[in-house]
């Protein structure tokens, strides 16, 4: 899964995406029309958890890649609309990370000479509805003109989408707050519509304004919508923590009254915001979380694992991790009756450990 980090110039963008990394600090500028990707793990205590009581070789974290999509810091960009080489960029991404700033800096001026991050998450969500509503209005050009010659029935019911696709954009309101049919969903996966994407809005505050995280977001309460959230973190301060030995790192947090890295929060939320759940598969070789989207049937969840472990899918032996750390061994599951086996129809939930039956 990829997760485009975008947002005007001087947000902190490139903070976050090197703190997410776990980079430290660099003078290299990276191109302007380039995008610099990364992947990072996605903390879990649970596999944390699962790796002490099986004691592996290996642990494997679910991971999840991130993109720095340069592009809106070109100097005409917002004159002219979004320039083609960040669409061409954003477009591959499943879900964006809008970041916008809540604090001054005489050495980085905002570029619209403004602190206000409700205004900035409006004016880019605004450039992105007009880049959707070009390329709908131009496909509806398109479409009527084929239909004066052929009169298809597949042409006719994309252009009724694509009709209410540009009603909602007329509105204001993006794409992603529309339900579309499995056949719809197909028809628009080749258009990859930014407003169609889930966007988490990160709010990038000072270290003074740390004690005030909560308010800051509730202040933006008006854009958290299905497929869309709020949260804050200080970028600079998260740089230092991910620089610091984990003793001294723990540390600097508590003096600041930081419970936990926003980055680690920062990174689940990114993973639920895509619908996304984890499983586990454990053992004495090897403990490992596996990404699933929410809804996932037992076989297509093997096939995760590998291909033939979904070609010859029989069964799989089955229990949740809450119930496994209450009893303490798989043993103890089995004599309780608690590990089961599940077949294909089955729905995966979020944290189950899974171990495969096959044949092939």
């Amino acid at each position: 899964m990829e997760i485009g980090i975008v947002g005007l110039p001087y947000s902190g963008k490139s903070t976050i995406f090197s703190t997410l990394l776990k980079h430290k600090s660099s003078d290299n500028i990276s191109s302007k029309q380039s995008a610099e990707r990364g992947v990072v793990k996605v903390p879990d205590a649970r596999l944390d958890r699962l790796t002490e009581m099986f004691n592996p070789f290996k642990k494997v974290n679910a991971t999840i890649e991130y993109i720095k999509v340069a592009g809106l810091d070109s100097d005409d960009g917002n004159k002219r609309g979004l320039p083609a080489q960040f669409l061409t960029n954003l477009k591959t991404v499943d879900a964006l990370l809008l970041v916008v700033r809540n604090f001054e800096n005489e050495y980085y001026p905002h570029p619209l000479n403004r602190i206000d991050p409700a205004a900035d998450i409006e004016f880019i969500n605004s450039e992105f509805l007009i880049n959707d509503l070009v390329v709908v209005e131009s496909r509806i050009e398109k479409l009527e003109k084929l239909l004066l010659k052929t009169q298809d029935e597949q042409d006719k019911k994309q252009l009724t989408l694509m009709n209410r696709l540009k009603d909602q954009l007329d509105n204001e309101k993006p794409l992603r707050e529309l339900q579309f049919t499995e056949h719809e969903e197909l028809i628009l996966r080749g258009y990859q519509f930014i407003t169609a994407k889930p966007v988490l809005y990160v709010v990038n505050i000072s270290e003074e304004q740390i004690a005030q995280a909560e308010k800051i977001e509730a202040s933006l309460s008006d854009f958290v919508a299905p497929k869309c959230g709020v949260t804050s973190l200080s970028a600079e301060i998260e740089k230092e923590i991910s620089e610091l030995e984990d003793e001294d790192a723990q540390v600097f947090m508590k003096d600041l009254g930081i419970k936990e890295s926003a980055m680690n929060k920062l990174i689940r939320v990114s993973y639920e915001l895509l619908g996304l759940i984890s499983f586990f598969t454990v053992g004495d070789d090897e403990c490992r979380s596996w990404t699933i989207r929410q809804g996932t049937k037992a076989q297509k969840a093997a096939g995760i694992i590998h291909s033939d472990l979904e070609k010859g899918f029989i069964r799989a032996e089955t229990v949740h991790y809450d119930d496994l750390i209450a009893n303490g061994s798989l043993n103890a599951c089995k004599e309780k009756g608690i590990l089961r086996l599940e077949g294909k129809e089955y729905i995966v939930k979020d944290g189950d450990i899974l171990s495969i039956r096959f044949n092939v």
